[in-house]
């Protein structure tokens, strides 16, 4: 079995029996894709809400959810997966400075989370699990075989869905 990282801005396909996983999601989002169906997984480290945030220069896909996320479905369905198949899970999102204030522009975990399911919601793919905000950085892991999605989250241990 091997377990694929996805770094941040990063994303990544894979069938079983290997694993995905992403680590240091603070603000960012964890978006896991599964199509059931065809056994085939995808993840994406979601950074930023928009790429119309990117400045001038080559755009990173992997960043924003609003490229990412159609990025991460099409390399599924080159791997064989049917989008009517796909489902989602997210976790991520944090808000890890509270004490910034409610500025719009620190809100970037709660922005990261809308942004994904809007990008989501677009492409009509259904979120079946969520583990998103707090003011804790996770990890995830996804394996490939079965869908389920492993959080870990600092100080509050394990948990799968």
């Amino acid at each position: 079995m091997e377990i694929i990282k996805i770094g941040m801005a990063d994303l990544g396909v894979a069938k079983p029996p290997s694993k995905l996983r992403t680590t240091g999601l603070g603000s960012c989002v964890g978006v896991v894709l599964y199509d059931q169906t065809h056994k085939i997984a995808g993840m994406a480290h979601v950074m930023l809400p928009e790429s119309s945030l990117a400045k001038s220069g080559e755009l990173t896909i992997g960043k924003y959810a609003d490229t990412a996320i159609p990025h991460l479905i099409n390399l599924m369905e080159k791997a064989g997966a049917q989008t009517r198949n796909i489902v989602a899970k997210i976790a991520g999102g944090a808000q890890m400075f509270a004490f910034l204030g409610n500025s719009d522009t620190m809100r970037i975990g709660p922005r990261n989370v809308e942004a994904c399911k809007q990008a989501l919601k677009d492409a009509h793919i259904k979120i079946v699990a969520e583990d998103t905000g707090g003011n804790c950085g996770r990890t995830i892991e996804m394996d490939a075989t079965n869908g389920v999605l492993q959080i870990r989250t600092v100080n509050q241990g394990v948990k799968e869905v």
